[in-house]
C-alpha cells in the first residue's frame, strides 16, 4: 500500500492536485481513497458530490472522505479525556470553557493522523491520497506523535501498579482522583498507536509527501520553509507541484509585466528543487471541480509518469564513522537559523521555530559534541 500526502501553503490548490492523483491512480485499476484532514473540507466540492466521514464511493475504485475529528477523538481518548474533565472541574463546575480547556493544540490532527493509520491497517486500499490542511497545521500533524509521545512519558509516570498499590491513600491526602484502570488503558492505546504511526510515517517506501506550490515568491518561500522542516522530521518529500501557471496568451494585454516574474519564478523553482521531480499545471479554463475535469487534469500532470510509485528518494541522515561526523540534510535552511544542542544521549536540532530531539547514533553513544558546520545544505556535527 502507498500514502501520499499533499501539502502547501492554503490556496494553491492541495486539494484539487489529491483529488486528481487519486483519479489517475483509480484508472490506472488500483483501489484509492482521497481523504481530507482539513477541518474546512473542500474534498465534496471538488467532487461535486456529498462526503461523508466515512469512505464515500465516487466511481469504480475511487473512494473519498473527509474525517471528523470529534467524531475520531471520542473514538480515540474518551476515558482519558473524561478524567482530565474530572480534574479540572473538582474546585468549580462544568462547562463550555472545560470542552475548549481539553481540545489540545494539535491533538485534532492526531486523530486524523490516527484515521489515516487505521485505514492503512485495514488493508482495504492499495493508495492512500491525504489532501491535508495548511501547511502550519500539516506540520503540527506531522511532528504531533512525536511530541505528545514524549509529553505522556513526562507528565503521566504512574505506573498502574503503583496506582493500585498507594492511590486510594493519595486520594485521600490529595483529595485528587486517581486515574482508573480504563484511563490507562487509553493512555497504553495512545502509545502503541503513536509508534505504529511513527514507524509508518518514517517508512519511505510506503509514504511520500508532495508539496504543491505556484510560481510567486510569497509562497515559494513557504514551500522552501516547509521542505526544511519536512527534512528536519525526516519525512520523504518525492516531488513539487507547480500549479496556478498562467499560460502565455492569458499574460499578454493587461497581465503583461507579469511574465517576466513568472519566468523568474519558475527558474527559481528549478534550482532550488533540482534534484525534485517537479510537475506543471497551467490554470485551466474551468474550475478544477467534477470528476471529469479532475481526471484530465490527472492524466495531463502525470501523462508520463506513475503517481503512485515513489518518485525520489534522498537519505537524510548519514554516518562517517572514520571521521566520527553525523550528517543530517537540511535543505535551504540558513546558518543563523539553526540550533543544536545534546542532552545526554539524544541532539536537539532546531531550524527557526521548528525543533527535533532524536537519539544520538548507537555509533557515537556517550560521546559529547566536539563541533559543527553548516555546508551545502547538510550540518556536519563532529563528536
Amino acid at each position: 500500500m502507498r500514502i501520499i500526502i499533499y501539502t502547501g501553503k492554503g490556496g494553491v490548490g492541495k486539494t484539487s492536485m489529491a483529488a486528481a492523483t487519486a483519479c489517475k491512480i483509480a484508472q490506472n485499476g488500483k483501489r484509492v481513497l482521497v481523504m481530507s484532514t482539513d477541518s474546512a473540507h473542500s474534498l465534496g466540492d471538488s467532487f461535486d458530490i456529498k462526503i461523508d466521514k466515512e469512505p464515500t464511493k465516487i466511481t469504480e475504485n475511487l473512494y473519498a472522505m473527509e474525517i471528523d475529528t470529534v467524531y475520531e477523538s471520542e473514538k480515540s481518548w474518551g476515558n482519558l479525556k473524561d478524567y482530565f474533565k474530572q480534574l479540572l472541574t473538582m474546585k468549580g463546575g462544568s462547562g463550555i470553557e472545560v470542552e475548549e480547556l481539553l481540545v489540545f493544540p494539535g491533538l485534532e490532527e492526531l486523530f486524523s493522523m490516527f484515521k489515516i493509520l487505521e485505514v492503512y491497517e485495514s488493508g482495504q486500499y492499495d493508495t492512500i491520497i491525504v489532501d491535508c490542511a495548511p501547511t502550519g497545521e500539516t506540520l503540527a500533524l506531522l511532528k504531533y506523535p512525536e511530541r505528545l509521545s514524549g509529553m505522556i512519558k513526562k507528565v503521566l509516570p504512574v505506573k498502574r501498579a503503583g496506582v493500585k498499590s498507594v492511590g486510594s491513600v493519595v486520594e485521600k491526602v490529595m483529595k485528587i482522583p486517581m486515574p482508573k484502570d480504563n484511563v490507562f488503558d487509553d493512555i497504553e492505546y495512545l502509545m502503541d498507536k503513536m509508534q505504529r504511526l511513527q514507524d509508518l510515517m518514517l517508512n519511505k517506501d510506503v509514504v511520500s509527501l508532495r508539496v504543491v506550490t505556484t510560481p510567486e515568491k510569497i509562497v515559494m518561500k513557504e514551500a522552501k520553509r516547509n521542505f526544511t522542516c519536512l527534512y528536519l522530521y525526516h519525512y520523504n518529500v518525492d516531488a513539487i507541484i507547480v500549479n496556478h501557471i498562467y499560460p502565455a496568451k492569458a499574460m499578454e494585454g493587461y497581465f503583461n509585466k507579469w511574465i517576466k516574474l513568472q519566468e523568474d519564478a519558475l527558474q527559481e523553482i528549478k534550482e532550488s528543487f533540482s534534484e525534485v521531480p517537479r510537475f506543471y499545471v497551467e490554470l485551466q479554463q474551468q474550475e478544477l471541480r467534477t470528476l471529469d475535469v479532475l481526471r484530465n487534469v490527472g492524466d495531463f500532470v502525470f501523462k508520463e509518469t506513475d503517481p503512485d510509485g515513489v518518485l525520489f528518494k534522498k537519505e537524510i541522515y548519514s554516518v562517517d564513522n572514520d571521521k566520527k561526523i553525523l550528517k543530517i540534510y537540511l535543505p535551504f535552511a540558513e546558518k543563523e537559523d539553526l540550533r543544536l544542542e545534546q542532552d545526554k544521549n539524544e541532539l536537539v536540532v532546531g531550524v527557526r521555530n521548528e525543533s527535533r530531539k532524536f537519539p544520538i547514533p548507537s555509533e557515537f553513544a556517550e560521546k559529547e559534541i566536539a563541533g559543527a558546520k553548516f555546508e551545502e545544505g547538510y550540518l556536519n556535527i563532529q563528536f
